[in-house]
């Protein structure tokens, strides 16, 4: 006899061995057609799966995360599956779930192209239909190295030679085709019904560049028609929002070869960044901060000192000076700021201490991974770190919280998700410290009333960490600010405030970013905004156009008076027509387009277009003025 405790607290007992299918089948019918795999214990297993011993279970459907996970992973084979059968010669090698889809490494040449896409598609569909099982078997370690050879599958006879002895050799078998994986996967080839191939790529085998260069299918895969529909909707309106695209339209900036992952910024792009930087300057001068600047190069010690060294040494780019010192252009603010700290005494008086630096941060990248303002090798950060004492916090976490989620509705990210990441493998400090800062995260929420999701083993490599992830106009997420709490660092830099009762204490330590890196925080509000950027946050405000050369004066004096009121505004006097001035204009997304012409020159009025070809008439330069004036102060709204 055996007891099967159900998510609902309900338990069935059983006289023998019993599968995850048949738990399904005996709860209701149509649970085990939906049964896509089962959670045992925790553990994600097969339907197949038999269970043996008093066990908690869930039954994993389409409806759960892990479901989707499971069909996406299952999807991936059913690809390899039809490769092979068009392409024998083919060699298969991994094929992972990522973010909305799905990826598989092939070794083949020539390569695939897009024109290969459809039919193996094609090819898929036909294998789903014949709703082939799909069941697990476990092989002897050298069977299953050997079975590969045989088959000219020398990637996968690598794999499985670097699986763990400990760790069983699984094979999955769907109709004649035979691959290594840990699974689980569905029943069968016909709950994947609802997917598409998205596109080739390159990809070195191991992402090591010594290695053969694979050819990798992407593809995605969903449980509803209608979800892969909004899913291309959501991809095509990302491809028209591409900032890459947007930033050369818009002259806001350019990236080379001769210096990958750095920015060339415009004067238009120039401006936006630094009105970043001036607004968050004001919001951080209101919140208590101080603004300060730390070298960008730095000695080797100091990176030892700090553990940057030993545990980020990789992203780091290092020189040596002739008499064999080593030198490090800084990944990260933190250690400069820990040296302003140690300058001076510090009372309790004096903290909490907000230090904020705008800092330039240089971390290698693969050139593979570069990716316009979104990934890049030089950027700034909005960093700032806070030193207060452990009474102190629990309200310093509030108050940055409660600041980031602030300034984002001002640039119109009203949906905003926490994660918490607490300890990492590959950490410093002791068990007892990461307990104290963890906690601080968490009661500073649960005290806040926000919600979160926990990300074990994701944190900083001295301290746990908020993730604040903004989800953008077609609905797709994106990470930013970060908050982390560390007392690891005060301590290997030996650093401490004198107390009320006039003994050495050793402070707290809060890392914080809000916009994270002004380049990618740049990038999102481009394409969250299609490049239409709000009044409040465009490079040009206002555009004021001539209809003649006769009224080019005119023109001229009303763009003086509204730069005078502090608008951002150019003028256009070419001797074009008017409409290709106007269309010109609004390509580049222009909030306001102003009209001058014998009539207004007359009336001392000008002719006002709004964005989006809305044309608002006539009006005096002053009622202009006070309607973009309230329209800034106003932001969000």
């Amino acid at each position: 006899m055996l007891t099967i405790k159900l998510p609902d607290g309900s338990e069935r007992p059983f006289n023998q061995p019993v599968t995850v299918a048949e738990i399904a089948a005996s709860i209701a019918p149509s649970l085990a057609k939906a049964a896509l795999a089962g959670r045992v214990n925790g553990t994600l297993v097969d339907t197949s799966f038999l269970i043996e011993s008093d066990a908690e279970l869930a039954i994993i459907t389409d409806k759960d995360a892990e479901g989707l996970d499971i069909i996406r992973h299952s999807t991936s084979h059913l690809m390899a599956y039809a490769v092979k059968t068009l392409f024998p010669e083919t060699q298969v090698t991994i094929g992972p779930v990522i973010e909305n889809g799905f990826y598989y490494d092939f070794s083949r040449q020539p390569p695939f192209t897009t024109e290969d896409l459809a039919t193996i598609e094609r090819r898929m569909t036909e294998l789903a239909k014949k709703d082939l099982p799909i069941t697990r078997e476990v092989w002897n370690r050298e069977a299953a190295i050997e079975f590969f050879k045989s088959l000219g599958e020398h990637y996968k006879a690598e794999l499985i030679e670097a699986i763990p002895a400990d760790q069983a050799v699984s094979l999955y078998r769907e109709g004649d085709f035979v691959d290594l994986c840990r699974g689980p996967h569905v029943p069968s080839t016909g709950k994947l019904k609802v997917f598409k191939l998205m596109k080739v790529a390159g990809a070195y085998w191991r992402g090591n560049s010594r290695n053969e260069m694979l050819c990798r299918i992407y593809g995605t895969a969903w449980t509803k028609k209608d979800d892969l529909d909004a899913h291309l909707h959501m991809l095509e309106e990302a491809e028209k929002r591409d900032h890459r695209k947007l930033g050369q339209l818009l002259d806001l900036f350019h990236f080379q070869e001769e210096a990958p992952g750095a920015v060339f910024w415009h004067p238009h792009g120039w401006k936006l960044f630094q009105d970043l930087i001036n607004y968050m300057r004001t919001r951080q001068e209101a919140a208590g901060y101080v603004e300060v600047n730390t070298p960008d190069v730095m000695d080797r010690a100091l990176w030892e000192l700090s553990g940057h060294w030993f545990n980020y040494r990789e992203h780091m780019f290092t020189t040596q000076t002739e008499d064999e010192r080593v030198f490090a252009l800084k990944p990260m603010n933190c250690p400069g700021g820990v040296a302003l700290y140690k300058q001076g005494i510090k009372s309790y008086r004096d903290l909490p201490l907000r230090m904020a630096e705008f800092g330039k941060v240089h971390r290698y990248e693969p050139s593979g991974a570069l990716h316009g303002l979104l990934r890049v090798r030089h950027f700034t950060q909005d960093d700032a770190h806070i030193f207060c004492t452990e009474e102190q916090m629990g309200e310093e976490c509030r108050d940055v919280v409660a600041l980031i989620l602030d300034i984002y509705k001002d640039f119109g990210f009203e949906h905003v998700r926490i994660k918490l990441s607490t300890r990492p493998e590959n950490r410093i400090g002791s068990d007892e410290t990461w307990d104290k800062l963890e906690s601080a995260l968490s009661t500073a929420l649960d005290r806040m009333g926000m919600a979160y999701e926990l990300f074990p083993g994701e944190g900083a490599f001295y301290g746990p960490k908020l993730e604040f992830v903004l989800r953008d106009a077609i609905g797709r997420d994106w990470q930013c600010g970060t908050l982390q709490v560390d007392m690891n660092l005060p301590e290997r830099f030996d650093i401490h405030y004198v107390a009320a009762d006039n003994t050495h204490k050793r402070p707290v330590m809060l890392h914080r970013a809000l916009f994270g890196s002004l380049e990618r925080f740049t990038g999102i509000l481009l394409e969250h905004y299609a490049g239409a950027l709000p009044l409040w946050l465009s490079p040009v405000q206002v555009v004021v156009m001539n209809i003649s050369e006769a009224q080019a004066d005119y023109a001229a004096s009303v763009a003086k008076i509204l730069r005078q009121n502090g608008l951002r505004c150019e003028t256009d006097l070419r001797g074009e027509k008017i409409n290709y001035k106007i269309r010109a204009h609004a390509l580049l997304k222009r909030p306001y387009l102003v009209v001058v012409g014998d009539k207004e020159m007359a009336a001392e009025l000008v002719a006002v277009r709004v964005r989006g070809n809305q044309d608002l008439g006539q009006m005096s330069v002053d009622t202009l003025i006070q309607r973009l004036l309230q329209e800034i102060s106003q932001r969000h709204s």
